[in-house]
């Protein structure tokens, strides 16, 4: 559980609400439910019309990364690695093949099996990279769905403000209606650009760095990988994964 992220939010969402309480606001002032419709329907239907189906799908799933990370164990990767680069020293490279079968990740089997089919180092550096490339390009254009959002957010919030001032000018004639449709034009505003600065956008970075630490670990295991196709001595291979925990 990603203890900063809930202090946060708690901290961000506190700071708001009691600064209008202090000034002598009242909390039913901020909720309005013409206003959050507008702002929320709005900004993921814009999002929607510009995202591919497993992208959205895709940035949906990660929204857990807020809280609870994905683990992404350095220290742990560097040891695996290097028990590896000790066994195909002693054993040599088919011994990794019961490791290749028992490997959760789906990237170092893959990696794994390579070097037990015998291709060489530069073979399975290109492989690897590949698959890189791929899962960062389509785990960063997920992340980027609530960066999008965040761009929305206040323009259809601005949107509900007009459409609240419109309501307004339509009922001149009745002033019991005046108010509601002020506060309706005011709250879409608060709506668009608070979700966007206070939540969408912090969430976009946050899903960014962990997409960014995923890539830096895969990174490390290719290294790994192939310093262990090229034979290099397990004692060099673990120095040089080293440079990763810092």
């Amino acid at each position: 559980m990603d203890i900063l992220s809930i202090a946060g939010i708690i901290l961000a969402f506190a700071a708001i609400i009691g600064a209008n309480i202090l000034d002598g606001g009242h909390l039913d002032q901020l909720f309005q439910l013409t206003a959050f419709l507008i702002v929320a329907g709005g900004t993921v239907g814009a999002v929607m019309l510009q995202t591919s189906f497993p992208v959205f799908l895709r940035s949906i799933s990660m929204i857990r990364w807020v809280f609870n990370p994905p683990d992404i164990d350095i220290e742990n990767t560097i040891e695996k690695l290097v028990r590896w680069s000790q066994m195909s020293r002693r054993e040599g490279l088919l011994a990794l093949e019961d490791a290749s079968e028992t490997e959760e990740d789906l990237f170092p089997r893959k990696g794994l099996q390579l070097l037990v089919d015998g291709n060489e180092p530069d073979a399975i550096r290109n492989v690897m990279e590949t698959e890189i490339g791929i899962m960062e390009e389509f785990e960063l254009q997920a992340a980027k769905v609530y960066e999008s959002m965040g761009g929305y957010s206040p323009t259809i919030g601005i949107l509900g403000a007009v459409m609240g001032l419109i309501h307004v000018m339509n009922n001149l004639a009745d002033p019991e209606k005046l108010g509601a449709g002020i506060a309706t034009a005011f709250v879409a505003t608060i709506y668009g650009v608070g979700l966007a600065n206070l939540l969408l956008l912090p969430i976009a970075g946050k899903l960014k760095n962990m997409v960014n630490r995923q890539v830096m670990q895969y990174e490390m295991m290719m290294e790994g990988i192939v310093s262990i196709a090229e034979g290099e001595n397990p004692r060099n291979i673990e120095s040089k994964l080293q440079s990763y925990l810092r």
